[in-house]
Order: C-alpha cells, then structure tokens, then sequence
C-alpha cells in the first residue's frame, strides 16, 4: 500500500498490554456491558494491536461504543451452549459478541475434540467484530489444530456479479510447531480487509490495483470511493469467491446465523457489528498420525525456509508481539486520547 507523501509521523506513546486491556476494559464497562463481555473483548482488542493487527486492535474502539450505543447488540448477553451431539456443540450468543460464546463453549468443545478426534462449534445469534486468529491460536498452543470462519456484512461483490452480496469473510487456521510458535494464519476471503480500507481512507492513501469498485461498478483504488457506494472484489477472482461462498454456508446456513445480506440495522444508526454466525472445527492430531504431527509441522517449515521462502504466515505478527511485549504497545497520542476520553478519563 502506498503512502501519501502528506502523511507524517505523529507522537506516540506505549502501553503495556496489561494497562491496555484495563483501559479497554473501563471503556466496555462504562458502555454497557457485563464484566465478562468486557474483559473477553478487552483482551481481544489489545492483543491484536500487540500484534500489529491495527484494523482489528484499537481502530475498532468508537465502532464497538456506537453499536453499544445504538441498542443494536446486548453487551449483558449470557451464551448458552447446548451439547447437541458426541462431537458437535452448539451456541446461541443472545444477540451478543462471538467471543464470550466461544469462551462459554470452549472447555466442553475442547473435550470433545479430545474425545472423538475433531469437533465442532456452531455459534449463532452472535457479532464478530474483531480479528479471527485469536480465536484458534490458543488451541494449538495446546497441541490441537483449529480451523475457523464467519461471515460479516456485505461489501463484496462475487465474482462476475455486479453488486455485493458477501462479507469479507475470513478463515483462520491454527496448528502445533514442534520447537515454534503455533502456525497460524487469518485471511479475509475478500482482495483487502475491510477495516485496512479504512484506515486507508483515514490517512489519505491509495490502494493497490483490484482491492474495489467504485458505486459504478469501475475498478478504482480510491477507498473513500470503496466505502462510499462501491464494494471489494473477492482475492483470486473465481478462487476467492468460492471460498467466501463456502464461508456463507458453513457460518451462516450451518450455524443458524444470518447470511452476510439478511439483517439490517437500518434502524440502529451507529451500529458496526455484523449480526452473523461463526463455526469452529477443532481436531486432535494424535488420532491421526499420532503424536508426531507437531515434528511433522516443524518438518514443513523446515522445507518452506529450504526453497528460499524468507516470511511464513505469522512471521511478522510475532515479530511485533516479542517488540510490543518488550517496549509497550505503541499508540497514537490522538488515539490514546480518544480512548482515554471514552473510558471517561
């Protein structure tokens, strides 16, 4: 992505990830939400801008408060999980945020999944606003492999359509390393994230080629263009558009939830929160080939590194993580502001 030449560098300050989720958290609380919602999202939020995730991390703090705000989502929902099958859970989130559900669900899924082999997770009813890979790291920090996706709201159009139907629909995947982080990844099924559009049209910068249309349907890198009538193209043409159809299906037809088109929130001005489903499948390699899957991982990689590769999937992000753990969380002094106002400090 290129950068304005206008663009210039502003003070920053830095935050522990502990000090950041405690201002997180007062600002969840002082919005409405229950203790737990607001310490599951806080810790969210702040663990993507450790890791360098800035379209999911703090940017998404007025957007949380304006749907909070505008009755749109019920921050004081209480999940309720049902054991519907031997390897199937299912959770009905109440019109609340997905990670509290999956928080809920997560000790019977996880036994489950060590029981049968895999299991899954169908969580409907629910608002999934932030970054996806947090939600499947820590299983395979605990040797288990996670995959998961959701559906957001529309603002892709599929390929060869001409005008949005999906959301940008991401899949995150997690699995063990032997000697190494977990591997893991979580890509949009659309050219760009939705929130990279924004930050983009904050500061004032282009877009590379084939991330949108404009409202007529022309191909622009202009992102005020994007979000101002136009929509984004799936990644890969045909490719990405299949997968973001899958997406649809499993999150929304499988789970209950609602397809990326179906609810309007035309009547809460300020929400943000797509009201979606998410599905989470969580297997235990050990009933595969056995207890060497995490070797196996390491033995990938190794190969991957052979051919010349210099950056896998997550390189970087625990790169900014083992920075941001070391000298504080780095924040925009207007950002820390703002958050500080919203806290009410």
């Amino acid at each position: 992505m290129s950068v304005s030449p206008l663009a210039v560098e502003t003070p920053r300050e830095h935050l522990s990830l502990e000090a950041l989720v405690k201002l997180l958290e007062a600002i969840f609380l002082r919005h409405g939400t229950s203790a737990e919602v607001a310490r599951s999202l806080a810790q969210n939020c702040a663990n993507a801008e450790r890791d360098g995730a800035h379209s999911h991390g703090v940017f998404r703090m007025p957007g949380y408060v304006s749907t909070l705000k505008s009755g749109w989502v019920n921050g004081q929902a209480v999940p309720v999980v049902e054991d519907v099958a031997p390897a199937f859970v299912r959770v009905d989130a109440g019109n609340g945020f997905a990670q509290p559900a999956l928080a809920a669900a997560r000790p019977l899924l996880v036994e489950k999944a060590r029981s049968a082999g895999i299991a899954i997770l169908a969580i409907r009813n629910s608002h999934h606003f932030a970054a996806l890979w947090p939600d499947v790291e820590p299983f395979a920090e605990e040797g288990l492999v996670a995959l998961s996706v959701v559906n957001s709201m529309t603002c892709v159009v599929p390929h060869g359509a001409d005008r949005p139907l999906f959301g940008t629909n991401p899949i995150a995947f997690a699995a063990p390393q032997a000697g190494g982080d977990p591997i893991v990844f979580d890509l949009a099924t659309s050219a760009i994230a939705h929130g990279d559009v924004q930050i983009a049209a904050r500061k004032g910068e282009r877009l590379p080629p084939g991330m949108g249309v404009d409202g007529l349907g022309q191909p622009t890198d202009d992102p005020k263009a994007i979000l101002e009538g136009g929509a984004l193209l799936p990644f890969g043409g045909h490719k990405g558009s299949a997968l973001s159809m899958m997406v649809e299906l499993l999150a929304a037809a499988l789970t209950g939830g609602n397809f990326s088109f179906e609810f309007d929130w035309s009547n809460h001005p300020g929400a943000k929160t797509p009201w979606t489903g998410q599905l989470l499948i969580v297997i235990d390699p050990s009933k595969g080939a056995g207890q060497n899957f995490a070797e196996r991982s390491q033995e990938l990689i190794r190969q991957m590194h052979g051919v010349g590769l210099k950056r896998l999937p997550g390189d970087r992000r625990h790169r900014q993580r083992e920075k941001s753990l070391r000298e504080g969380i780095a924040l925009d002094a207007a950002e820390l502001r703002q958050l500080r106002e919203l806290a009410g400090l």
